[in-house]
This record gives C-alpha cells, structure tokens and sequence, in this order.
C-alpha cells in the first residue's frame, strides 16, 4: 500500500470534512433542539443539494433516464416532491393538494422550472409541518402505508428518502457531465490553495 505523505493526508482530510462543516453551517439558531432539530439539519442538507442539482441539470436533460422503465432525472425530483408533500399527512400534517395523486405525481410536470418550483415548495410545506409539530407528538402511534411507526418515524423516512434520491441524482448528474455544484466549489477552493502555495 503506497504511503501518504502530511500534504496528500491534509487535503483528503479537508475534502471529506468540508461537507460535514458545511451541514454544521445550516443550523440556525432558531433550529429546534433535540431530534426534531438533528433531522433539519440534514433534511436542510439534501434540500440544498437537491436544488442546486436541479438548478445545475440542462433543461434537455430532465428527460433523460439510465434505463427504459427507470424514472428520468425530472421524475425524481418530482418523486422527491411528492413524498415531501405526502408523507406528513401520516403524521399530522396538512393533507396533499388537492387532486394529487401519488401514482402519477412524478409525471405531472416536465418543465425544469415547474418542477424546480414544485421540488423547493414541497419542502418548505413538509419542513413546515415538521417544525410545527409539538414534540410531544414524535412517539405518537400512526400507520404508514399500512405499517405500524411513530410520528418521528415517518419523518425518519421523509430524510432517508430525500437523500437516497440524492445519491440517486448526483449519479444522473455525472453521467450527463454535470459536477454537483458543492464539489465544484471544494475542486475550485482546493486548486486556489494549491496555486497560492
């Protein structure tokens, strides 16, 4: 095994750090404690690269899909969307628009600007309903597309699902050619630092 010098250890260790203080960054004072305020912060942290994925995406690519079958980069941002506004309903929250339907959300707009819009909204809604939430409310018994949990554990899930559909969206991205926005700024600050020295 090839062995590190301080400087390559240094900046491995900047890189993989950078994300973690940037999430640190996101939590404001008026964030709640406790869990309620630890899920924020990294519901908070998928919303932010989700947008800046959608914003980075080709209009042309919204279409495009890794497989026959598979949903196309607009239709997991809307699929996001959609459990956003759906799944707070199953722990009190406001119940979706009107007219929605979960089958065919995801297909139910292919502007980039219709589903960036409707992709930012769906978490101001759903973190609104989390944030309103008393949280005496999270070991509230619910049912959950007919499994038994909590009111926190269908927030659980509303995170799980934002970032398993990051990772999903940052893969999309890089096979069209598009560098998630976050990295460019890390590769743009860490060339920066090298050139200076």
């Amino acid at each position: 095994m090839p062995k590190l010098s301080f400087v390559r250890i240094a900046a491995l260790t900047a890189a993989l750090l950078a994300p973690a203080m940037s999430v640190s960054a996101l939590r404001a004072d008026d964030m709640p404690t406790g869990t309620k305020g630890d899920m924020m912060v990294w519901i908070k942290d998928a919303e932010t690269k989700l947008e800046q994925l959608a914003d980075a995406m080709p209009e042309s690519k919204y279409s495009w899909r890794p497989a026959k079958g598979v949903r196309s980069v607009g239709e997991v941002y809307m699929h996001v969307a959609g459990a956003n506004l759906a799944l707070p309903a199953m722990a009190g929250g406001p119940a979706p628009p009107a007219g929605f339907n979960n089958d065919t959300f995801d297909k139910s707009q292919t502007k980039k600007a219709e589903i960036t819009k409707t992709l930012k909204d769906s978490f101001a809604s759903m973190e609104q309903a989390l944030m309103s939430m008393p949280d005496a409310d999270m070991d509230k018994a619910t049912d959950m597309m007919g499994m038994k949990t909590t009111y926190r554990g269908v927030y659980m899930l509303v995170l799980a699902h934002c970032h398993e559909h990051l990772g999903q969206s940052i893969a999309y991205a890089r096979m069209n050619g598009v560098v998630p926005p976050w990295t460019a700024k890390q590769n743009a600050m860490m060339k920066e630092k090298a050139a200076s020295k």
